[in-house]
């Protein structure tokens, strides 16, 4: 798996190749219906499959529905070495939003949605996304009382790993009270380092940090510095953008997110692009004040 950055092993016993697949993209515009291009988005999670990659990321609430219905109908019966891993504590309103789904019973309904809706017994892992419907982050909370929620459904057997999303480091404490952490997904990219500390605090403790918005999600990463890094290396921005994370730490998991064949192929191929200690050091002054 040297291609794809090797491997990381959530929990002591799932290893996940660095390099997944984040599959929000797949669905419709705005994250809401079935994908533009049904075939394609089957093709490109069997592309990534086939190509190594054993960590594909996704959420009932893509959709709603439809990604998972698109994973299950590409992939299922599914490899053993391939994790799927999801998250609840959001849900979709007719308007597109996100609003919080954070009630027992909420949290509850997403784990069994997704249970059904990929064809699973059990899932991988479940991250807890904290949020609000004011769109703060990180959401001023307590998440003792959904966490335990998804803690309980762990013991019941429905959930083999638990992770947490949108949360400082006094909230992933908070949770590791509760139940072991595997992994944090946050914002993080070239241009968005505030999570700097919490990168290093999961390295520290063998929790996988994976990065949403890899690439800048709905607004792409944009520098000039990036543009130049990446013609001195022959590569795209994006592939640049990707290998600069996976030397951040150890223990970062990528998974950007794509429908195209190309895309995914260079997403892959970025794995394996070395950063020269020159490159590296103009990368290192994006996004630092």
């Amino acid at each position: 798996m040297a291609h794809l950055g090797g491997t990381f092993t959530l929990g002591g016993e799932l290893a996940v190749t660095r390099m997944g697949y984040g599959a929000m993209q797949l669905a419709g515009p705005g994250v809401w219906g079935p994908p533009r291009d049904h075939d394609a988005a089957v093709a490109v999670l069997r592309a990534a499959v086939e190509a190594g990659v054993t960590h594909i990321d996704t959420s009932d609430y893509y959709g709603p529905h439809t990604v998972n219905a698109v994973i299950k109908e590409a992939l299922h019966p599914y490899p053993d070495s391939l994790h799927l891993v999801t998250k609840v504590g959001a849900r979709r309103s007719p308007d597109k939003a996100w609003p919080a789904a954070l009630s027992a019973e909420e949290l509850t309904q997403a784990v069994h949605d997704n249970l059904r809706n990929l064809g699973l017994d059990a899932l991988d892992v479940v991250n807890l996304r904290l949020s609000n419907d004011a769109g703060e982050y990180p959401v001023a909370m307590s998440l003792a009382e959904p966490f335990g929620v998804l803690a309980e459904l762990r013991q019941q057997g429905l959930i083999r790993h638990l992770g947490v999303s949108h949360v400082s480091a006094d909230q992933l404490d908070e949770a590791k009270a509760i139940a072991p952490v595997v992994c944090v997904q946050n914002q993080y990219n070239l241009a968005h380092r505030e999570n700097d500390d919490l990168v290093d605090k999961c390295a520290a403790e063998g929790i996988a940090f994976v990065p949403y918005f890899p690439l800048g999600g709905f607004s792409p990463l944009q520098s000039g510095l990036l543009d130049d890094c990446a013609a001195r290396l022959g590569a795209t921005p994006m592939q640049v953008a990707l290998a600069w994370l996976l030397r951040r730490s150890p223990s970062m998991l990528l998974i950007p997110g794509t429908s195209s064949l190309e895309h995914l192929r260079q997403n892959l191929d970025a794995a394996s692009l070395e950063l020269p200690a020159d490159v590296l050091a103009d990368l290192d002054r994006i996004g630092v004040a």
